[in-house]
Parts: C-alpha cells; structure tokens; sequence
C-alpha cells in the first residue's frame, strides 16, 4: 500500500526549500494576524477591535518569541530578546528609524501595487481606507506605551505625536497657540520629498489626512477635534506640507 503520510513530503524537502518555508510562515502569520483584526473591527467596530487585539498581542507575543527563544537559541529578558535590551541608545534610535522606514516602505509599496495593476482611485480608496484602521489603533498601542489617561488632553496629544512612526522619519513641528489649542506642521515629507526631487507634483493626500489626524486626535482624547489647515493637493509654503489643527472642548 503506498504511504500518502503528508508529513513525509516535508521532511524530504531540501534544506533551500525549508529555509523559504520558514521565512514565507512568518509572512502567512503576519497577514493571518491582519486578517483576524480587519474581521473583528469589521464585526465588532474599531474600539472593540483595539481591545480584543491588545488581550491578543500580549498572549501571543509572549508565546512566539519564547518558542523561538528556545528554537533558535537566544535570552530572553521580561519576554523581550536580550540583543536588543544591550544595544546602546543610538543603535536603538536607529533601529527605530529603519523600522520607521521600512513602515512607510511598505506603505508605498502596496499604494503603488494596486495604483499600477488598476488606477490611482483604487489606490486612494484603499489607502484611506486603511489610515482608518491604522491611526486609531496606533494611537491605541501608543497609549499603552505611554501609559496616557484616556482624558489627557492636548499635553498627551502632544505627547503621542512625538512617538509614531512618522516621527523618527520625518520632521515636524508643534506650535503651542493656547493650554487648549496646538498646530501641528508636517515640515518635511519623505514622500513630497522624494516626489520633489523627481520633479513631481505633491501627492494629493488631504483625503487619507482627513482620516488619519482626526481619528489619532480622538483616539488619545475624544474632546480633542481637528481641523486641516492645509495638506496637498491645497497650496502650502515652502516650510511645511501640512498642517492641523487641534482643539481640546473640555465641555
């Protein structure tokens, strides 16, 4: 009788084709773990989502760095890998940077995929789309970072803006205009940047910033409301891209 154990068709694989099962696993659990919180906000709304999401990172975090803690053979400290608590504070900077890079990398990459295979509407769609469901839940996990009260008004807004993704990439300002009221001004852009030096016009992405600041603004304290000063396709000056404004309504 011939042996159909499927098992025994892996364990024959070379090592070239396993080495390339192992990386292609860890992206099929990273989209698998996208796909399980799209569902559930889809299901339950954002804020549900949020919290369910942070019950699961916390066990399911702890559970896949520890089995490969073991697998691959390196310390763990307080459930975090050893290397990274011994690099010194610039390496640190660094690596925050490079992932912020990577972050936005990505980001283009997929805007650019949908733009190229049907047309930049498509694109904005999904971009827009998908600030929605990405700026609330930054602010979220930034919150717990910071360990920020849900009211903490514009001192934790400010707070909060300084530690995204875009911070250690790009550079921004904060204009304080009372204790109620800040301006946040997005000075330079890697993608305007970029697009500049390329002798292209700004990227219209008012529409994706009309989702995003406002619901990372209320996010952190929903007193707080916004208001686009100006953001591409609008005119700006030479020494922001956007700008927003952001308001505390403690009544």
């Amino acid at each position: 009788m011939e042996n159909n154990n499927i098992k025994d068709q892996i364990e024959q694989a070379d090592n070239d084709l396993l080495v390339k099962m192992v990386m292609d696993a860890f992206h099929r659990t990273i989209v698998h773990y996208g796909q399980w919180f799209a569902e559930v906000q889809h299901q339950l709304g954002m804020e549900k989502a949020m919290e369910i999401e942070n019950m699961v990172w916390d066990s399911s975090y702890l559970n896949q760095v520890t089995r490969l803690s073991k697998t691959l053979g390196f310390d763990l400290e307080d459930g975090i890998p050893a290397v990274l608590k011994k690099l010194t504070k610039e390496e640190l900077l660094s690596l925050i940077e490079k992932l912020g890079v990577n972050w936005l990398a990505n980001d283009g990459i997929w805007f650019q995929a949908v733009e190229n295979r049907y047309n930049m509407n498509d694109a904005k769609r999904c971009n827009d789309t998908c600030w929605g469901r990405f700026s609330p839940f930054e602010a979220f996990r930034i919150k717990k970072l910071l360990c920020l009260p849900d009211n903490g008004g514009i001192p934790a807004l400010k707070k909060a803006l300084a530690f995204r993704m875009y911070a250690a990439i790009n550079k921004q300002s904060i204009e304080d205009v009372n204790e109620n009221c800040i301006i946040f001004r997005m000075n330079e852009c890697r993608v305007q940047s970029a697009r500049k030096r390329r002798g292209l016009d700004d990227y219209p992405c008012k529409s994706g910033g009309m989702v995003e600041y406002p619901t990372f603004a209320a996010t952190i304290d929903s007193r707080i409301t916004t208001r686009c000063i100006g953001c591409p396709p609008d005119e700006h000056p030479d020494e922001w891209y956007c700008a927003w404004e952001f308001t505390l309504h403690e009544s």
